[in-house]
This record gives C-alpha cells, sequence and structure tokens, in this order.
C-alpha cells in the first residue's frame, strides 16, 4: 500500500538527515582520553583524562596500582582509543610545555622506551625552540613552525602516514612516511609544562 504524500516526505527528509549525520560522524575522527594506566609516574592527568601535567617528583609510584602498562622509564602517556583503519585529526594545546613529543605509537609498545627512540613509533618532537621528526632515535628538523598554542595531526592509516598540521593555516606542515602492522595509539611524552588534546574532531577540509 502506498504511503501517503506527508508521510513520505517526512521519511525522505529523516533519511537524507540521518544520512547527513552518517557522513558527518564518518568525516569526525577517533574521540579518545588518556589512559591514567599508562602514564609514567612523573605525569598527572587532568580534566577529564585529555590533558596531561609534567612534575619532576611526580607519583610516589609505590602509590601506583601495579600494571605491565604503565611506562617505567620515560614520561610517556598513550590514547585509550587503537587506531586500525581511516583518516583522523585530533589537536593538542602545546602553549604551556617547551619539550615535548606527540605522535602515535604500536599499543604494544615497549614500557622501558620512549616514544620516538624505537621503530614502533612515529612523533613530532619539540625542544629548544625548534621542530624535528623522529623515528628510532634519529632526527630531521622541521621548519617554519615556530611555537604556535596549538598544532593538528592527521593520521591516514591507509596511505601509512601522519602529518603535522599548522592550524592556523589549516595546512600540513610535514609528514612522516609510517609503517603501520597492527593497532596504533595517539601518544604523548614530556618534561616540562602540560599538553592538552581535543579528539573527536573532523578532518578539516582541504587536507
Amino acid at each position: 500500500m502506498a504511503l501517503p504524500f506527508a508521510r513520505s516526505l517526512f521519511l525522505c527528509r529523516w533519511g537524507a538527515k540521518r544520512l547527513g549525520v552518517a557522513v558527518a560522524e564518518a568525516r569526525r575522527g577517533i574521540s579518545f582520553k588518556l589512559e591514567e594506566k599508562t602514564a609514567h609516574s612523573s605525569l598527572a592527568l587532568f580534566k577529564g583524562d585529555t590533558g596531561v601535567k609534567y612534575g619532576i617528583v611526580g607519583l610516589e609510584p609505590t602509590k601506583l596500582a601495579l600494571n605491565v602498562e604503565r611506562f617505567r622509564e620515560w614520561a610517556v602517556v598513550l590514547a585509550d582509543t587503537a587506531v586500525t583503519s581511516g583518516r583522523h585529526y585530533w589537536e593538542v594545546t602545546v602553549k604551556r610545555s617547551h619539550q615535548f613529543r606527540i605522535g602515535v605509537a604500536d599499543v604494544d609498545m615497549s614500557r622501558d622506551s620512549c616514544i620516538g627512540v624505537d621503530d614502533r613509533s612515529w612523533v613530532f618532537t619539540y625542544a629548544q625552540r625548534k621542530w624535528h621528526t623522529m623515528l628510532a632515535n634519529e632526527k630531521a628538523p622541521i621548519e617554519g613552525m615556530g611555537q604556535p598554542e596549538k598544532v593538528g595531526l592527521l593520521l591516514e592509516y591507509e596511505a601509512q602516514k601522519l602529518s603535522l598540521v599548522d592550524v592556523s593555516r589549516v595546512a600540513v606542515v610535514h609528514t612522516l612516511q609510517t609503517d603501520f602492522r597492527g593497532p596504533v595509539v595517539p601518544a604523548f611524552a614530556l618534561w616540562d609544562g602540560e599538553l592538552l588534546t581535543h579528539s573527536g574532531l573532523e578532518v578539516p577540509k582541504g587536507l
């Protein structure tokens, strides 16, 4: 039996609206928080586990829950959501830190290592007012970035790419060619100040 015209029009509009929502959700990147159980004892999470602060003394290791996922030697913390496909974009407020690393790492990277030191993490590092890429403990300089308040990261899993984005110009500054072999997670390390993450964002147009 044919549906009344008004009913058919409602269903078409509803379907189009749902399709628009689905498309927007498909463009939106992962939404994550920082995983406390991975955080080194010198790090403390804040703002609903979306930010991380460094402390020279840090938390007393004996007061932390024992687990094999915590980084033991380096001030590293991983996100709680892994990526196995797709294009994802998130931003990091970096203005309150002068020495940090941001990027992605294998979910099962060694907890005795630091991101950028081994070959299963891919990072952009900032120290002494200079940016570098870092992989397997080897650095390469990045020019023209300065010290912005916030930067973006664009992860393209199938294309095996991780890009550093200038959010003020919505432009890729540098792209790392990666070698993903399994799930990866956003990864962070810092040695002063704090970092604040912003996830669940759509990939900006033009990227």
